[in-house]
């Protein structure tokens, strides 16, 4: 089994949080917004825990991930519209943020979760980097990665749960790349194997 400095996906994981690391700190801002897009299976949730793990400003971050938001499989537009109106519109203007948590089984919203404005906040997901959500974003990342490793990655992580809605949810990705080209509005693009 090879090692972790082995693996070319967790060494591009690595080199990528290094660089957003310093993006984050040229900032000089205390409650910075990053926002990581990518398609389905490209490293977007493992980019971001690599990212809050080892966050280069004092205080905590806040990391939110919009599959905890997205109303069910055909609703990647309708969570990208909930993180703008719950958690980067307030933030942006100094306000208590409040998101709710999409419980996929009950199919319905469930508890409520604050966001600081005060702190630094990472969110990702697919559909998230649009014209309206990059105004708000100070670093905006999206993640590249070919389909094949991308769905490999997405069913051995979600399984059978996922492998039924692989297609749907692919199209609203697809649609969502043409219609906001997310990848002209990064700061930085991320190459993941």
């Amino acid at each position: 089994m090879p090692s972790r400095s082995d693996d070319p996906v967790a060494s591009a994981l690595g080199r990528a949080a290094t660089l957003i690391e310093q993006d984050v700190r040229s900032l000089a801002a205390a409650n910075p917004v990053v926002l990581i897009d990518g398609r389905s299976g490209a490293g977007k949730s493992s980019l971001a825990a690599r990212l809050a793990a080892r966050w280069p400003l004092d205080g905590r971050v806040q990391l939110i991930a919009l599959d905890s938001i997205y109303p069910g499989w055909d609703g990647l537009d309708a969570g990208v519209d909930r993180a703008l109106e719950w958690i980067l519109r307030p933030h942006g203007r100094g306000y208590l943020g409040t998101w709710q948590r999409w419980d996929w089984t009950a199919e319905t919203e469930a508890e409520s979760h604050a966001v600081d404005p005060s702190l630094g906040v990472i969110v990702e997901g697919s559909g998230l980097l649009t014209p309206a959500t990059a105004r708000l974003g100070d670093v905006r990342i999206w993640v590249e990665s070919g389909e094949p490793a991308r769905k490999a990655r997405a069913l051995a992580r979600d399984g059978e749960t996922y492998r039924p809605h692989w297609d749907r949810w692919a199209e609203q990705e697809r649609h969502h790349v043409e219609r906001d080209d997310p990848r002209a509005l990064a700061t930085r693009v991320i190459e993941v194997p």
